[in-house]
Order: C-alpha cells, then sequence, then structure tokens
C-alpha cells in the first residue's frame, strides 16, 4: 500500500457553518418549544440543524507541525494528509496520528559471535524517520516496535561478517578499526529492512563494541603482546640501522676491524641498544684475543 493526499478543505469555513447551524437549530427548538401550539416541522428543522452541526464538528481535524493524518472511513484507506493546520474530511472518518519527526533508536547492547567466533558485546544508535504513512500504518504491525526488532537484527547479522579486530596488516576489514565502513554496512541492510514499513534511514552508528568479559582479560593479554613485538621489531630496524651508519662512518675515517672485532662490535652495539634497562660497560684489561 502506497500513501496518497487525502481529500480536505479548509476547516475554519466549516467551524462556522457548524455554530451557525447549531446556533440557528437550538433557537428554533426553544423558541417553538415556548409556544403554546409548537409546530412539529419547525422543531424538526431545527434538530436537522442540529445534527448537521454536530456531523460537520465530527469531520474536522487539526494536524500539529512534522505530524500526518491517516484517514480511514470504514475500513477503507482514503489518505493521509500532511498539511499543518485546522482542516475538514469527509464526516465519521477514524483519523490516526503518524509522526513525521526524526527519531533516534539506541538499542540494547548485543552479545554476539563476530567472524572469528570471539563473543563480543555491541550496541547501535539508529536515527530514522517515516517517509510513507500508509506503509507504516497497514503494512507492518507497530511500526517503531518493527524498527527496534529489526534494527538489533542487523546489528546481530553486521557482527557476525566482521572480526573484531585484525592483528596481521591485511586488508580484512574489522569492527574495531572500521567503524565508517561498518556503519555505511549496517545502514544498508537496514533500509532494505525497513523500506517495507516506509521508513528511512538517516544515520547509523556503532556505541558500544568491547570483548566479552568472559575473554576480555586474554584478548587484553593478546594486543599487549602483539604491541611489544611491534614496538620491539621497530626497536631492531632502528638498531640494525645505528649500527650500519656506525661501521660506515668508521670506514669512512679510516678505521678497518677484521670480521671478529666488526662481530664483537655490532654484538655490543646491538645489547646497548635493544636493552631495556641501561648497558653496564665491562672493562676488557686483555685483548680481543686473550
Amino acid at each position: 500500500m502506497n500513501e496518497k493526499k487525502a481529500w480536505y478543505v479548509s476547516g475554519y469555513a466549516a467551524l462556522l457553518v457548524s455554530l451557525i447551524a447549531a446556533a440557528s437549530g437550538v433557537l428554533l427548538i426553544v423558541s417553538e418549544a415556548s409556544k403554546d401550539s409548537s409546530s412539529g416541522l419547525i422543531i424538526g428543522i431545527g434538530i436537522f440543524l442540529a445534527v448537521v452541526a454536530a456531523v460537520c464538528l465530527s469531520s474536522l481535524t487539526i494536524v500539529q507541525p512534522n505530524e500526518a493524518k491517516v484517514i480511514t472511513f470504514f475500513g477503507t484507506y482514503m489518505g493521509t494528509m500532511l498539511e499543518s493546520g485546522l482542516w475538514m474530511v469527509f464526516p465519521f472518518t477514524v483519523k490516526v496520528n503518524v509522526s513525521l519527526k526524526v527519531r533516534n533508536f539506541n538499542s540494547q547492547t548485543l552479545k554476539v559471535n563476530d567472524a572469528e567466533g570471539n563473543p563480543v558485546e555491541i550496541g547501535a544508535v539508529v536515527v530514522f524517520k517515516v517517509m510513507d504513512t500508509a506503509k507504516a500504518s497497514f503494512d507492518v504491525d507497530h511500526y517503531e516496535r518493527f524498527v527496534e526488532i529489526q534494527s538489533e537484527t542487523a546489528v546481530r547479522h553486521i557482527a557476525a561478517q566482521y572480526p573484531y579486530d585484525t592483528f596481521s596488516s591485511t586488508d580484512t576489514l574489522s569492527l574495531r578499526g572500521n567503524a565508517d565502513e561498518v556503519a555505511s554496512e549496517l545502514l544498508r541492510e537496514l533500509q532494505s529492512r525497513l523500506g517495507v514499513a516506509g521508513v528511512q534511514v538517516i544515520e547509523t552508528r556503532l556505541t558500544h563494541l568491547a570483548y566479552a568479559p568472559e575473554i576480555a582479560s586474554a584478548m587484553l593479554q593478546r594486543q599487549q603482546a602483539i604491541a611489544i613485538v611491534s614496538a620491539r621489531t621497530k626497536i631492531v630496524e632502528g638498531a640494525v640501522g645505528m649500527v650500519d651508519m656506525a661501521l660506515r662512518q668508521l670506514e669512512a675515517n679510516g678505521i678497518s676491524l677484521d670480521d671478529e672485532r666488526r662481530a664483537a662490535m655490532v654484538n655490543n652495539l646491538m645489547v646497548a641498544i635493544v636493552s631495556d634497562r641501561a648497558a653496564t660497560p665491562v672493562i676488557n684489561a686483555g685483548s680481543l684475543y686473550s
């Protein structure tokens, strides 16, 4: 079912007609009832005017800004009113309010397994608004609840497609390292799910992401170990460069070392540079060969 425009006219004229008809009908009934020989025709006209006023008043409705009225007439969808103000529609119709405001839905913290099978906790916020009031009213049952359930389902599905983190230099996307890409994928999937409800998804963002408590400690140790290895790798790369520079400068200054002394010097420099603690020099009173 698609949204269509309902028939309606300005309600101020209808309100004026209703007040005049009501006042005229009451006046005719009271004036005739006070007479000794009242006319049934005049009283009937008064009653008819009062009924007309009641019918006109029942057809009046007020539409607030950023709000729509879905009009149904004995089970038939007559259309939707989108303009704010006082309006007159068909009498005896049912008018249901549908909010057109932008709203947020903040999902609960969900525990799911990522692509590597690790339990993680994840939550997301979804910004949405109703674009088709007919679909939101008739194609789903309580579209707000529909948005909540589909959002949590989409978050679970997306979280299972990516690992929490990548511990290598590959191009694999991860939940922690590629939050924008994951949010874009979540938006696309949510839009495909919520289109049937006439809802447009404006933005999605991850609001919570963490390892589950049962493996958080082990994963923290793993991350620390990877950080230490990465730091050590950088230190070794720098130390090799410094040793190479030192040997080149010695050769440029005319100081030549044989292979054994070169190896000893390289060893001493590497130990001094790479070590976590300050180097403690050892004075050799003899020679390298004795």
